[in-house]
């Protein structure tokens, strides 16, 4: 029976290409009731809706084996796969070299919700009770590295595991990372300096007047402001860390799949 069409389905080009990550098993094997493309349309329109599990339409999959389905997807890493292959091949085709040599470190503050409560902690300069999501980009604003902590956390703590994640995603190309204020002090400097990183504090003027775009950090900026599409990104209503993290890179590649899309349909 044919189904509605939703707006947060695959396309044919689309799935061509990621297939191949998201098959963990024969597409005929015998335990495979749904077709896998639909669960992954149900798992597309839950992070793009930002609905609860439970109310995935009934026209696609029974939302616990999308569920299930995306926590064997999320175990496996596909989506980190896709985002790092993505990222190289937009990087190419807008005659980059394959791998950055800057990235951006930044970290937003999602409100916190009942299922994310247990971890939640409050982020005084934002006045906000949540979760942090650390983010490293690439100058074109393409995921690198991301990392899940308390809001409470300090950003400069985190420079640590996010240089390690840059540099064994980037195959330790990246040389220089652009930061805000909060990754000051010689701490932040030498946990980069341990893995061959230099960091550039981007300050504010000193006399700034209503907005200011500043050098290098808008990037990171533009890279949250895609998230806020995603609805089920916009608040943190995940109980495990690893799920809103596996999430973020989900959206990531729906975005950069859909730009590489374009790009192959304009170079033909």
């Amino acid at each position: 029976m044919n189904r509605k069409t939703y707006p947060s389905d695959v396309s044919d080009e689309e799935w061509a290409f990621i297939a191949p990550y998201l098959t963990l098993m024969r597409e005929d094997a015998p335990q495979r009731e749904y077709s896998l493309r639909e669960v992954f349309n149900g798992l597309r329109y839950v992070v793009r809706g930002g609905i609860p599990w439970r109310m995935i339409p009934n026209d696609l999959p029974p939302w616990e084996i999308v569920y299930q389905q995306t926590q064997r997807w999320l175990r496996a890493g596909v989506f980190e796969a896709m985002v790092h292959d993505l990222r190289t091949l937009l990087r190419l085709a807008q005659g980059r070299k394959e791998q950055p040599s800057g990235a951006i470190f930044d970290s937003r503050t999602l409100q916190s919700s009942p299922e994310s409560g247990k971890r939640a902690g409050y982020d005084g300069a934002k006045r906000r009770k949540g979760s942090k999501t650390h983010m490293a980009v690439d100058t074109l604003g393409h995921l690198l590295a991301l990392h899940v902590t308390a809001a409470d956390e300090q950003d400069r703590a985190q420079v640590a595991q996010l240089a390690q994640e840059v540099q064994a995603a980037t195959g330790q190309s990246v040389e220089l990372v652009f930061v805000d204020q909060g990754y000051t002090g010689d701490e932040a400097a030498q946990a980069a300096s341990e893995y061959g990183l230099r960091l550039e504090v981007v300050k504010l003027p000193d006399a700034k007047r209503g907005f200011v775009l500043l050098p290098r950090r808008w990037v990171v900026e533009r890279s949250f402001g895609w998230m806020s599409r995603f609805r089920r990104l916009v608040r943190d209503y995940e109980r495990l860390p690893q799920t809103l993290k596996g999430l973020h890179f989900l959206a990531f590649a729906m975005i950069m799949l859909h730009r590489f899309v374009q790009t192959l349909a304009f170079c033909l």
